[in-house]
């Protein structure tokens, strides 16, 4: 009995198409991606970071209320007093390096796994945060460390133009002034400029498995070319929530001063004022923290599709992607189609000669650009030939010849 193939249907679309994507396609995916595993993208980003956020407040908060508090059980100018001093500034400082660094590293988390959701989004696969957090692991240090290096690359050149500014100002106050204005006009195309080449690095990290160096080296690479439509993305992505997070703050903070006036308008120091301030400031920074939360899921996405659309053009994933989802629909098990031919370069096509076959024309066949050429039939003369009997020349059967 013969056996037919049973009927599959065709893949789910991922939240891209598998082909090289336009600006508007990357910039509007980027927010729209939320909706492709809103549990990941919205409740663990989020959660996540509003619980660091609240921690290293609470934290740093009480740490500094429980040492600063010390000072009330010795006397002011004593040497106790510069003691307690320093000792609660110091704990209050090691407090807020510690928890910065948790709350950094978590935030790499956060971006790592929205780097290997909107990958696997792309192929249509929607993953829990255990198998993502799987993923992401191996690259977690490469990616805290590349912070950091930034973070530390940041802080030195930072510094020492302070202090060549500091050196110079105490010489000359003048000099120092147009100094410091023509480094703040340097430093603003630089730092767009180091932001935009190395936009996609998180998502060489975590997709590739490349080192620090080798990955600030690839996206220096996949960027190649594709400067303006990177900056595109990345300053309208931020642009636009800086504009959102102004709307949104006003309002509160001219409740948080009007408030005030309207619960103790002569001026008295009521708590009901002072916890109406706090209420509104408190409510500010949550949505604010929102808002920035949302914010590193949209550009964490936009580096991962700008990174997909870089390796399309330049490397041919896209056809990686598409034969990985067939497979994946034949029952195959495949590997991970970003790692197959990272680096590949495709040759440019270039015209066919005159004459030659076209792609996938048999051999001999006429350029398919060429003029139509003309042939003579068998025993007979081209067409257009002088030898060709004219149209008045022809004999009717048994009858003379037109005259």
């Amino acid at each position: 009995m013969t056996a037919y193939p049973s009927w599959t249907p065709a893949p789910r679309p991922g939240i891209v198409p598998l082909h090289p994507l336009s600006y508007g396609t990357i910039l509007g995916r980027s927010f729209t991606a939320l909706r492709h595993n809103p549990r990941v993208l919205l409740g663990f980003a989020l959660g996540a970071q509003m619980i660091a956020y609240i921690v290293l407040t609470v934290v740093v908060g009480g740490t500094a209320l429980a040492s600063f508090s010390r000072l009330d059980t010795v006397p002011e100018g004593s040497a106790d007093y510069d003691a307690v001093l320093a000792g609660s500034i110091a704990l209050t400082i090691v407090a807020g390096v510690v928890l910065g660094i948790a709350s950094t590293a978590l935030t790499v988390v956060v971006q790592g796994i929205v780097v290997a959701d909107v990958a696997h989004g792309v192929v249509s696969e929607r993953l829990t945060v255990g198998a993502l957090w799987r993923r992401v692991r191996p690259a977690f240090w490469r990616l805290l460390g590349y912070t950091f290096l930034a973070v530390a690359a940041v802080t030195v050149v930072l510094g020492g133009l302070v202090a060549a500014v500091i050196a110079l100002s105490s010489v000359a106050l003048a000099a120092g002034i147009v100094l410091a204005v023509l480094l703040v006009l340097a430093a603003i195309p630089l730092t767009v400029w180091l932001t935009t080449k190395l936009f996609l690095v998180p998502a060489v990290l975590v997709l590739e498995g490349a080192g620090v160096f080798a990955g600030i080296a690839r996206s220096w690479r996949l960027t190649r070319n594709r400067f303006w439509k990177t900056f595109g993305v990345w300053f309208v992505i931020q642009l636009s929530f800086s504009v959102l997070a102004q709307i949104i703050s006003v309002p509160f903070s001219l409740i948080a001063g009007i408030l005030p006036a309207v619960i103790a308008p002569t001026g008295a120091e009521e708590p009901g004022v002072i916890i109406g301030v706090l209420v509104t400031s408190g409510i500010t920074q949550i949505v604010t923290l929102l808002i920035q939360s949302v914010a590193l899921v949209v550009v964490a996405s936009a580096s991962t599709l700008a990174y997909i659309d870089a390796r399309m053009r330049t490397e041919g994933l896209d056809h990686d992607l598409q034969s990985y989802v067939d497979q994946r629909q034949a029952g195959a098990g495949t590997a991970d189609p970003y790692r197959w031919h990272v680096g590949r370069e495709i040759a440019a096509s270039w015209p066919s000669p005159s004459g030659a076959p076209g792609p996938g024309s048999p051999s001999g066949a006429p350029d398919p650009l060429a003029p139509p050429q003309t042939w003579a039939a068998p025993g007979g003369n081209a067409p257009g030939s002088e030898t060709q009997p004219r149209a008045t020349d022809w004999t009717a059967p048994g009858g003379d010849a037109a005259r």
